[in-house]
């Protein structure tokens, strides 16, 4: 039976840390998040964001704008949170409504205050095999997840069945970074089956039912980023738990794998955006 991949524990551990750190200083971290919309699934995170830099003495501005709100009115407040000294760190929460580019509300953000790491600067230099100002959220709490368990990805073989921007391609990039030999699957990948029996970790991040027992590699990591309400309204991801677990050496349950890394990795990024802008500031 695999050991468990246990996020939810973990995440209390570095919060606990991360308020100790905190603590320490009078001047407090501040993190400014613009929700745009009723998307329920957005508020839930948001608002699980605001709860949790509330117990670590992290300021939490919430900028809330309806579903029709015009792009310029975003883009100023953007650059407004820019400019304020006071702010560390600017998240956007996805998605966005359609009339809305994207791209263009994501890089009026600075480098500097991205604390998703979803900016052009900070995904370039991530490509490129330089630091950015953090790393993703989703990416950097699997790393950390992994860290905690011993799971040296040196000479391994990682497949990512997913290549999103937020989860799959920088995930493949922080997973090359520590020497893995890397595999990125998506939904044209012939033969999928074939090459998960190959990993060694195996990362998928799709939001469906995709991967069996059959698909995996005896005494191998799986790791499941998906996270998504089945026909029976139950909370599951990617992998089929129950069977999967027998053959795995390590496994993350949905929920209180992956998901509980994010909310802790994101914490973590704004502290580390709040100290590198006291060391400029000095």
């Amino acid at each position: 039976m695999a050991i468990i991949l246990d996020g939810k524990n973990l995440r209390e551990k570095i919060l606990a840390d991360l308020k100790i750190k905190i603590d320490k200083f009078s001047k407090k971290p501040s993190l400014a998040v613009i929700l745009v919309g009723e998307d329920p699934a957005s508020k839930i995170y948001v608002k699980n964001k605001e709860k949790t830099a509330g117990k670590l003495g992290i300021n939490s501005e919430v900028i809330l704008y309806p579903d029709d709100v015009d792009e310029e009115t975003i883009i100023r407040k953007i650059e407004a949170l820019n400019s304020d000294d006071e702010i560390n760190a600017i998240l956007v929460q996805l998605p966005l409504p359609k009339h809305i580019n994207k791209e263009r509300v994501i890089n009026t953000i600075s480098p500097q205050k991205d604390v998703d790491c979803f900016t052009m600067e900070n995904v370039g230099k991530l490509a490129s095999g330089l630091e950015p100002s953090v790393y993703p959220c989703t990416p950097r709490g699997i790393m950390l997840l992994l860290d905690e368990y011993n799971i040296d990805l040196t000479g391994k073989h990682v497949v990512v069945v997913g290549r999103s921007n937020l989860v799959g391609k920088p995930l493949a990039l922080m997973a090359l970074k520590r020497n893995a030999t890397v595999t990125i699957c998506h939904s044209y990948t012939n033969n999928l089956k074939d090459i998960t029996k190959t990993a060694d970790v195996l990362i998928s991040a799709v939001g469906e039912v995709l991967i069996e027992d059959d698909m995996i590699r005896k005494n191998s990591v799986v790791i499941d980023v998906g996270i998504f309400r089945d026909v029976n309204g139950k909370v599951r991801g990617d992998v089929e738990f129950d069977e999967v677990s027998k053959s795995a050496a390590y496994i993350t349950p949905v929920p209180g794998g992956v998901g509980p890394m994010t909310i802790a990795a994101l914490m973590l990024n704004t502290y580390e955006l709040f100290l590198k802008q006291i060391k400029r500031s000095s």
